[in-house]
């Protein structure tokens, strides 16, 4: 759009001053152009409005990304239509007739006769003269029509043969990923990072073909770390038939695994080497292919994967096999994430991430430490279903969106230390092995379910549970559960609980109903300096084995 509107304010800008030296040339020069402001004001104003267009034009021309590829051509050239000359020799007739007409009547009635017929004669001359000029002008439009098209059939064939080239390299490329050959397909996945890096248009279809050698079966010699196994080393395995991966074709041999390994390697480094929009110095990565590109590793097995500071949009890891420790540090997820089913053998360290869209991690099985200390969840984040084996870190994590932990298992303790839930949290059917710390949480709008939760290490509630309920209805608290100085701006509804060992509520502000309804104690439980503002309720609630009504008035402040 800016290159059209730069190339008619220059055609604009010309023909503004082709017409003001047409009109004004009967006189002298420097007459014409010293004879007043009807001819300085639009003579000045042609010549900004030309001078526009050259600087537009020359913006337009230097906007675009650098590239080795032929440029395609940037717009259509209409066929000349059948009319158009007729109606120019037409156009250039009345010019000059109505010039040799109005140079006649202004003669001077002054003089013999043979000063005016010399006078006529030159008005007639200069006439057509004015003629020729508007002929001349025609000519040379129709001359750089067809310069325009003749340089737009030159850049439509470059740019043909260009794509005729990429074709048949990326064409190669692939063949080589096919290869039973390590070196061969390592040539093939550089060769393609090269047609990338030159070739922008191609780099979202090149990503993806990256992306699906990724997902390709895959079994690592080590399930756990994809290293050799303890006490072996590179001399004692060389002896050894190497680990060997099946192709899926029956006419190809079977691929080494330790060099299929190096393969998957370089091909991970690839993606993440073009992802990062920043060097490590903290300048703009030169080799960044752009914030839109879309990654699919959905199955896909990545070893060792580390895409720390990388910007990823709409990345899909579902069911996708983590061998060894995993690197999210500080990653921007500018769209949606999908981690379903995932299975992390090894650490995952989200730290610091942002998620601008939807998180997804349903499912999800870390084997090892799973680390969100700092993360931001701009939108939902859906933690159902997903075992936590090693310990749980979500220390100063914000959660802008609704945050779902239904059905969770933390084998490891569990840490919510400084999080901020915006828009509610559901922990509902959750289980605690070793304890969970929720200092200094806070719980914004929104309900708080912790229903059917189960801890078996304690659980320590120190946040404030801002707006909404706090329902914890049917929770099962195996080692001591604290709730000192929460303070419940909502209802908190403990019915059916059941503490089986400590239970402290020491400073806790409930300024809702609070309700504890069937609620069981093992022991009794610690209600120091608590304050009921609203209701309060213990109908069936027991203490071993005895009602159970609650702390006396007196201990209320």
């Amino acid at each position: 759009m800016t290159n059209r509107l730069s190339v008619s304010l220059m055609a604009a800008g010309g023909l503004g001053l082709l017409s003001v030296a047409l009109v004004r040339v009967p006189g002298s020069w420097w007459r014409v152009l010293f004879s007043g402001w009807p001819v300085l004001l639009p003579l000045a104003a042609s010549l900004a409005v030309l001078l526009l267009g050259v600087l537009l034009w020359r913006r337009t021309t230097q906007d675009h990304e650098p590239s080795a590829a032929p440029t395609a051509p940037d717009r259509h050239v209409r066929p000349l239509r059948s009319w158009v000359i007729p109606i120019g020799v037409v156009l250039v007739a009345a010019v000059t007739w109505t010039a040799v007409v109005w140079l006649q009547d202004s003669v001077s009635m002054v003089g013999d006769g043979v000063q005016r017929a010399q006078l006529r004669v030159e008005s007639i001359r200069t006439g057509l003269t004015i003629g020729a000029a508007v002929t001349g002008a025609f000519a040379l439009l129709l001359a750089f029509r067809r310069q325009q098209l003749a340089e737009r059939t030159q850049q439509a064939t470059e740019y043909d043969a260009g794509e005729k080239r990429v074709t048949e390299l990326y064409v190669k490329a692939a063949d080589q990923l096919g290869s039973d050959k390590a070196p061969v397909r390592l040539a093939g996945l550089y060769a393609l990072e090269r047609l990338a890096q030159d070739n922008p248009v191609h780099r979202q279809s090149i990503v993806e073909v990256i992306c699906a050698y990724l997902r390709m079966p895959y079994t690592p010699a080590d399930p756990g770390t994809g290293r050799p196994h303890a006490g072996e080393t590179s001399t004692s395995r060389d002896n050894e038939p190497a680990d060997t991966t099946d192709t899926g074709e029956p006419d190809k041999p079977a691929r080494d695994s330790r060099e299929e390994r190096q393969v998957r390697l370089a091909a991970q480094r690839i993606l993440a080497r073009h992802l990062r929009p920043d060097t490590q110095g903290g300048d703009g990565n030169p080799m960044y292919w752009g914030p839109k590109i879309v990654l699919d590793l959905s199955e896909a097995t990545l070893i060792h994967p580390d895409f720390t500071g990388c910007r990823l949009h709409n990345a899909t890891f579902t069911k996708a096999i983590f061998s060894g420790a995993a690197g999210f540090v500080e990653v921007w997820f500018s769209g949606a994430a999908r981690f379903e089913e995932a299975t992390f053998s090894g650490d995952a360290t989200f730290t610091k991430a942002i998620f601008s869209g939807a998180a997804a991690f349903g499912g999800v099985t870390f084997n090892g430490a799973a680390r969100f200390g700092g993360v931001t969840f701009s939108r939902g984040a859906a933690f159902d279903g997903v075992t936590f084996s090693g310990a749980a870190r979500f220390e100063e994590a914000t959660f802008s969106g609704a945050a779902r932990f239904e059905e969770a298992t933390f084998s490891r303790a569990a840490g919510f230390v400084g999080v901020t839930f915006s828009r509610g949290a559901a922990f509902d059917g959750v289980t605690f092995s070793r304890g969970a710390a929720f200092d200094g949480a806070t719980f914004g709008h929104g309900a708080v379910g912790f229903a059917r939760l189960t801890s078996s290490g304690g659980g320590e509630f120190a946040g404030r549970f801002s707006r909404g309920d706090a329902v914890f209805t049917g929770v099962t608290f195996s080692g001591g559960a604290a709730f000192v100085g929460v303070t419940f701006n909502g209802a908190a509804g403990f019915a059916g609980v059941a503490f089986s060992g400590d239970a402290g509520f020491g400073g806790v502000t409930f300024n809702g109903a609070a309700r504890f309804d069937g609620a069981t104690f093992s022991d009794i439980p610690w209600f120091d300096e608590v304050t009921f503002r609203g209701s309060r309720s213990f109908e069936g609630a027991m203490l071993n084995g005895t009602r159970y009504e609650g702390p006396p008035v007196a201990e209320q402040p």
